[in-house]
């Protein structure tokens, strides 16, 4: 099973993801801890990666999916991967889908959790009065004003990834401002709903359609279809029928004058 979790800063992909590493045998792949891990290595990635790393630059998107790569080729990413952090963009997007079609591989599923930006604004204020009050050292994200900046960056930058991936039928969508169990179970169902053959995922792929709704519009086709080959009702063979005996009717009628003044001329001469 490969799958990416989506949602901005503080909608609970770190627990969920836990939750599924340790459900399926997934392998979490952070690319912050990969590249972080190929500059100790000393792989050759890693030293391009390390100075511009020092520099304070992004690395670019071509070593990111080169360490990716690297990574899920190894045994350990066998029965499969969560991805976190990556892709962040559609060009990443682009790169991960080639790079994934060169091995013959695919995503299962994008989970998208959905959330209030609000709401966790005012959760991360809690969190931060509530670490304050327990005489415990802040985590340098816990700022509301940091939180806001990484939520703008997410809009900007990922958030244009639900379109690109519903496009493709993988994206699943789950209410992130739900308990932690509750998001747990959607996920669960979304991920079954993923699995499922695709004339069984009509609403799951966001077509609004049921496959009873499917199955009946089917019918309706086959039904018409049906109806263009009967012959004709009962009620146009009635009309036929009566246009018949008229047309009896009125061959045995008397000739008309002019035809019989024809006939009499006709004897005449």
């Amino acid at each position: 099973m490969r799958l990416i979790l989506l949602g901005p800063p503080g909608a609970g992909k770190g627990t969920q993801a836990q939750r599924l590493v340790a459900k399926h045998g997934l392998l979490q792949l952070s690319t912050g801890d990969m590249l972080r891990a190929a500059v100790k290595a000393g792989t050759a990635v890693g030293l391009r990666a390390k100075g511009i790393m020092a520099r304070g630059e992004l690395v670019p998107d071509d070593m990111v999916v080169a360490i990716v790569s690297a990574r899920i080729d190894q045994p350990d990413a066998r029965n499969g991967f969560i991805l976190d952090g990556f892709p962040r963009t559609v060009p990443q997007a682009h790169a991960l889908d080639r790079m994934l079609r060169e091995k013959g591989l695919k995503l299962d599923a994008v989970i998208d959790l959905r959330v209030d930006e609000e709401i966790l604004l005012a959760r991360i204020k809690k969190r931060i009065a509530e670490t304050t009050a327990r005489g415990e050292t802040l985590r340098p994200d816990d700022h509301p004003e940091v939180l806001r900046r990484r939520l703008l960056a997410y809009r900007d930058q990922t958030a244009p990834l639900v379109a690109y991936y519903q496009l493709q039928s993988v994206l699943r969508q789950v209410d992130g401002m739900a308990a932690v169990s509750a998001v747990a179970r959607a996920i669960d169902t979304a991920l079954q709903q993923a699995e499922a053959p695709d004339q069984d995922r009509g609403l799951a792929d966001g077509a609004g359609v049921s496959p009873g709704n499917r199955g009946n519009g089917k019918e309706r086709v086959a039904k018409k279809k049906a109806k263009s080959r009967r012959p004709p009702t009962g009620g146009l063979r009635v009309h036929s029928a009566v246009g018949h005996s008229r047309t009896r009717t009125a061959s045995r009628k008397a000739p008309s004058r002019k035809n019989r003044r024809g006939r009499r001329l006709t004897k005449r001469d």
